[in-house]
């Protein structure tokens, strides 16, 4: 025992040396201590201080000799600790078989001292073996088990590490409300730790859950965080995250602000040669080139983005890489290409799913790594008489293994004369099926493109010939009663007396011819060629300013209340068409406001995150019946209270705009209390796959 005990001591006071001070003076403490759970207890000590600096095998030379004295003294404590470290570094080296096996001892040991918070830590590092292994059920359960008990203790890195690997697991299995709960989790008490490390790691899976939920904005807080953190300035950290704040913006339709991120990503990751931040901001970059239309720039980035993300292995970004391509050729009628696009992204998109699916399948497995520094002697025989049965054995074995092989080999060729035939023949087939297979669907696609356009080019001519229709009757009407009165004037037929009190309503018909002409030419203006809206961010308070002004007369001669309720607040739509919308709503707020009446512009956002504007009057309202044909094909139109004529034109285009620009129009009216008509319109672009 003497000898041992002093062996002891000289094997601790030899490993040597740590750099730091803590780890040296502990080292001289336990060469001086008695042999007794001291000594176990400052071991351990020192193999918490290893195992932080990942200095694995020599902390598993103090974890034998402290396994071995604890065990002589009966000091269980001090064995369930020294076994829970054990784990812990076979848990490290994926050496899992034996992690779960020295789990289970040192639980077996807390369980006897009634410790609840050590068997919390072991059930919780137990259940995230489970969940490496896709033993997910199992798993989940027995780190939430740990968990409840490790929340009733104060918070440390231990339950943060907790929350954070079964945040991954439901992750992994698409649970994504439960994995952004137990990240969150995980995110405040790093905060409050002030780990750094932490709390990046955390922010960035947030980010990315949000974004597989399609919410921007607050995936964009989490990148932001990481930005703003003490590390934000750190170049490769930086290369990592503005690629996808970059995405993000695209997803957003702040096209700016994304291409201010996207140029500095592409640059700090080639300075710093980051061949994935280099693959992930070109994909970008094209996807913001497209919706630019600059689609040379926009190949070029594409064919290096592909290269790069064959060469490095990055399926992901590949198969974004084949999707943006065959966008890009479809709308540059490159058909055949978008076709050989087509079938590369299914075919990759296949893999990729099908080794996803492998890797959620795969049960559980017996790990067979050896147990270091451990031997079985057990397992040792030196018997010269058994040498040699094994070797009989196995040489008969060979034998019978042999006559197998050749039967079965002389049995394949036989099959091979008969098959062969068969299967060159039904090879050349299914060639020719194939190439049948891609002529027909690059046929097809050209068909859909051709059908596409032509629907196009209908629904323009039928806009067109509405809106000339309109024109012919309304415009006609205004300027023949104007001309009507010019020719009176000039026969003589009106006294100066009679032309002064018919000059109101000749003003009133050249203002109706004039917002006529205005709303046409307007929207002529505005894509008439394509009828496709040029949608852009900007802020619709300014909008209500500006046009607020044009009807500010008429508010003033009708003795009209203005109350102005707007904020600042922006939307995604075509500028010039809601410029339309708002004149026409507030043309017809003044038209149907009687003396003293008031008219009420406001916006505000709904429960959707869309922005609602609002132009409502308290004049003398709108029937049920004439609210059902405001927003007809057909022209509808009413005189004023102070018999003003309508043009018939304006909420039809205005219908017809809010609906270009992915946005409804309605009404809410009651007769001599008022109308209130509401526009909803999107904040961001809808619709566009976004790039991570």
């Amino acid at each position: 025992m003497k000898k041992v005990l002093i062996l002891f001591c000289l094997l601790f006071t030899s490993v040597g040396f740590s750099q730091t001070e803590e780890l040296e003076h502990l080292n001289i403490e336990l060469a001086f201590e008695k042999t007794d759970t001291t000594k176990v207890n400052t071991c351990l000590k020192i193999i918490q201080l290893l195992y932080d600096a990942k200095d694995f095998n020599k902390a598993l030379k103090y974890i034998e000799q402290s396994e071995k004295l604890s065990s002589e003294l009966g000091y269980d404590r001090g064995l369930a600790e020294t076994l829970y470290f054990k784990g812990l570094i076979y848990n490290e080296k994926e050496n899992y078989n034996n992690a779960i096996n020295e789990y289970s001892k040192s639980k077996a040991l807390f369980i006897s001292l009634k410790d609840t918070l050590s068997i919390a830590k072991i059930d919780s590092r137990l259940g995230i073996i489970k969940i490496k292994h896709g033993n997910y059920k199992s798993g989940i359960k027995d780190a939430l088990s740990g968990v409840r008990e490790l929340e009733k203790q104060q918070p440390s890195g231990e339950l943060a590490k907790a929350y954070k690997n079964i945040a991954k697991a439901y992750q992994t299995i698409d649970v994504l409300d439960k994995s952004i709960h137990f990240y969150l989790k995980s995110l405040d008490i790093e905060t409050n730790l002030n780990d750094i490390e932490g709390t990046i790691t955390s922010n960035k899976h947030l980010a990315k859950l949000y974004l597989r939920k399609k919410e921007y904005y607050k995936a964009i807080k989490h990148y932001k965080h990481i930005l703003d953190s003490p590390k934000g300035e750190d170049e490769a950290l930086r290369a990592e995250i503005l690629p996808k704040l970059g995405g993000i913006h695209l997803e957003t339709g702040e096209y700016s602000i994304a291409e201010d991120y996207l140029t500095e990503a592409i640059t700090l990751n080639r300075e710093l040669k980051i061949d994935e931040g280099i693959v992930l901001s070109l994909n970008n970059l094209a996807s913001l080139n497209i919706q630019n239309s600059k689609y040379e720039l926009a190949n070029d980035q594409l064919s290096e983005a592909g290269n790069i993300a064959r060469i490095i292995n990055n399926k992901e970004e590949e198969l974004k890489t084949y999707l943006l391509t065959k966008t890009l050729d479809s709308i540059t009628g490159d058909f055949k290409r978008a076709y050989a696009m087509q079938r590369e992204y299914h075919k990759l998109k296949a893999k990729i799913e099908a080794s996803k699916l492998k890797e959620v399948m795969t049960p559980i497995k017996a790990f067979d790594t050896p147990t270091d520094n451990v031997t079985d002697h057990s397992a040792i025989y030196d018997s010269s008489t058994q040498k040699s049965a094994i070797a009989l054995a196995n040489k008969e074995k060979l034998s019978r293994l042999k006559l197998v092989f050749y039967t079965l080999l002389a049995a394949f060729a036989v099959a091979l004369l008969f098959f062969v035939p068969i299967y060159l023949k039904r090879n050349n087939q299914l060639k020719y099926t194939q190439e049948l297979e891609a002529k027909n669907q690059q046929i097809k696609l050209q068909n859909e493109a051709i059908l596409e356009q032509s629907k196009h080019l209908e629904n323009i001519n039928n806009v067109k010939d509405k809106l000339f229709s309109i024109v012919s009757h309304d415009l006609k009407d205004s300027l023949t009663s104007t001309k009507g009165f010019i020719d009176l004037l000039k026969e003589g037929s009106l006294s100066q007396a009679e032309f002064q009190s018919l000059l109101p309503e000749l003003s009133e018909n050249a203002n109706n011819a004039s917002l006529l002409l205005f709303n046409l030419l307007n929207w002529s203006k505005s894509q008439m060629q394509s009828l496709e809206p040029k949608p852009s961010l900007f802020d619709i308070q300014e909008v209500f300013q500006e046009k607020l002004k044009l009807v500010e007369q008429k508010i003033q001669a009708k003795k009209v209340s203005l109350v102005d309720n707007t904020t600042r607040d922006f939307v995604y739509a075509d500028r010039s068409m809601v410029e339309i919308i708002i004149q026409n709503l507030l043309a017809n707020a003044v038209k149907f406001c009687r003396t003293e009446d008031s008219i009420t512009v406001s916006n505000s956002i709904n429960d959707d995150g869309k922005t609602i504007i609002s132009v409502s009057d308290s004049g003398i309202g709108i029937s049920k019946e004439n609210q059902r044909k405001l927003f007809n094909n057909n022209t509808f139109s009413t005189v004023g209270t102070n018999n003003e004529k309508g043009t018939g034109l304006g909420l039809t285009i205005c219908k017809e705009l809010v609906e270009l620009n992915k946005g409804r129009i309605w009404v809410d009216s009651e007769i001599d209390k008022g109308s209130t008509f509401y526009i909803e319109l999107p904040k961001n672009k809808v619709g566009y796959p976004i790039l991570n």
